[in-house]
This record gives structure tokens, C-alpha cells and sequence, in this order.
């Protein structure tokens, strides 16, 4: 199906996402970007909290896209929203979490791709002396990746971003120190200030196009996806069902068809070390 060939897509982003996501849709979905961009993500919230963030990051995404439709009138749109914090399973860790959204307003469909990575030099820290400051630079890949500062007790004014060399970094920080006495550094997570981030948001786009080349058997539409996941893969040993998946389970957006791929992962049998009742 060749329902992207040659048309208009807006990128919805002011932080040069279009460097990494541009020539990856134009060359595997045959789109034309359209270098019209004058929508201000910022205004659904900043990473460094002056504008909270208030929304979850589908809802945000489907925002960004129906702002950026509205202004503009291309009617295919991509965006992304990352989130930053403790990994879900291993809570001491870093983890960044990508989503990305193609939104079709001709065809009134919509695609996302979330990727979940350890990946990540997300910090944040109080400080009050220079030593501080420049330990912390040490530990987040700076100067290739900027770091913010602020005063401690204020989100709203006083934050100084996209430090990106040690003198800048040194001058801003005693001057918030002279101006409040406490500053925050952390990491600046937006994505032409953070190489790391930008490569993430390289990954999820492909993934998003790997996702828009999967078809409905039925139908032929995009978008034929994992919707949930059936577990009770059996123990090689006892036989008793694990907490493993034994199957995906794909729903069609468009026809609502269904289908099933038992043992997605190549193994009909669980290791007995996975078994709650062999290894409670």
C-alpha cells in the first residue's frame, strides 16, 4: 500500500528532531517533509518544569499533532515525547522512555511506537560549589551533552539552558549562586542539546516505519501490531504454565481482524530456573 508516497508530513518539533527523523521517513515511507514549522512544543511543557508538564505522553502527542495540523494544514504529522525517571523494573537505574506518533487527518488514523532504554545520562543534583558543578559534568558526557542550570527553589525564572562549555557553565552557576545562594544542575533532556537522546529518537522512528510496513492479512492497512500478549508458556521440566508469553496477539485498526503467533519468541518450553513451582 503506497499511503505515504509523495506526501506532505510536518515533523512537530522546535528542538532539530527533523536532523535524525527527516531523511529516515522521506527514504523508508517515500514522504516529502515540509520545512513549515512554526508550532512551539515548549507550550505543553518543558523538561526543566517552568511549563509543567500536565499531560500523559499519548495525550501530549496527540496534542503536538493536532496543534501542529491545525496551524499548518499538513495532514500527516509525526511527533515525539520523552519522559525521563527510575527504569519500572530496576528503580535505581535511569531510563528513558521515546514515543512516537504518526497521525494521518486524511485517513483519521493514528500509529505510535514507545521504545524503553537504560541508555540515558538523566541526573539531577543540589549544589553550592564549583567542585560540585564540575563533578557532575564529569558523570553526564559534558560538553557534548548541555546541562541546565537554576535556582533550587524556583522553576519559573532564573534557569539558564543549553550550557554546552565549562566557562559558561562556571559564570552561570556563581551568579545564581550570588542572585538565590542554592542551584540545581541537571542534565538538558531536549533533543538537540542531548547526542544521546537524539540517536533514541533515530531508533523509535524506525521502529514507527517498521511498524507502518506491517499490514493487515486482511485488509492491507498499516499499522498491523501486537495489541497484548497471552502468557503461560509451559516449563520444559514440569509442565506448568510460567508467567512467559506464549503468544502475540495482532488487531487490525482498520478491519478490527485479528490473528494470533503462538510462541513469538522461537522456544515452546520455559527454563525451569523462570518456573514459580520449580524454582519458587
Amino acid at each position: 500500500m503506497r499511503l505515504f508516497v509523495n506526501r506532505s508530513l510536518l515533523i512537530a518539533t522546535k528542538h532539530g528532531k527533523e536532523d535524525i527523523m527527516q531523511p529516515l521517513l522521506e527514504r523508508y515511507l517515500g514522504v516529502v517533509v515540509s520545512q513549515k514549522n512554526k508550532f512551539d512544543t515548549d507550550t505543553l511543557g518543558t523538561f526543566s518544569g517552568e511549563i509543567p508538564r500536565t499531560l500523559v505522553p499519548l495525550e501530549a502527542l496527540r496534542e503536538k499533532c493536532n496543534q501542529a495540523y491545525l496551524l499548518h494544514g499538513i495532514d500527516l504529522v509525526v511527533a515525539t515525547e520523552g519522559s525521563f525517571g527510575p527504569h519500572p523494573h530496576y528503580f535505581f537505574v535511569p531510563a528513558h522512555e521515546e514515543f512516537v506518533m504518526l497521525k494521518d487527518f486524511k485517513n483519521d488514523w493514528e500509529v505510535t511506537v514507545k521504545v524503553l532504554k537504560m541508555e540515558t545520562n538523566f541526573k539531577q543534583e543540589s549544589i553550592t560549589f564549583e567542585d560540585e558543578l564540575l563533578a557532575f559534568c564529569d558523570c553526564v558526557q559534558f560538553p557534548s551533552h548541555a546541562i541546565i542550570l537554576r535556582p533550587f527553589q524556583n522553576k519559573s525564572e532564573g534557569i539558564i539552558k543549553g550550557i554546552k562549555d565549562r566557562k559558561r557553565a562556571l559564570n552561570a552557576f556563581n551568579f545564581l549562586m550570588k542572585e538565590y545562594g542554592h542551584v540545581v544542575v541537571e542534565t538538558d533532556m531536549r533533543a538537540h542539546m542531548n547526542p544521546t537522546r537524539m540517536r533514541i529518537i533515530g531508533e523509535a522512528t524506525q521502529q514507527l516505519i517498521d511498524k507502518c510496513h506491517s499490514y493487515c492479512p486482511s485488509c492491507g492497512w498499516p499499522g498491523y501490531d501486537v495489541v497484548s500478549h497471552e502468557y503461560g508458556l509451559p516449563c520444559q521440566l514440569c509442565k506448568t504454565p510460567t508467567a512467559s508469553t506464549m503468544k502475540w496477539i495482532y488487531v487490525c485498526q482498520k478491519c478490527q481482524h485479528q490473528s494470533e503467533k503462538l510462541h513469538p519468541h522461537g522456544k515452546s518450553f520455559e527454563d525451569p530456573m523462570y518456573c514459580s513451582t520449580c524454582n519458587p
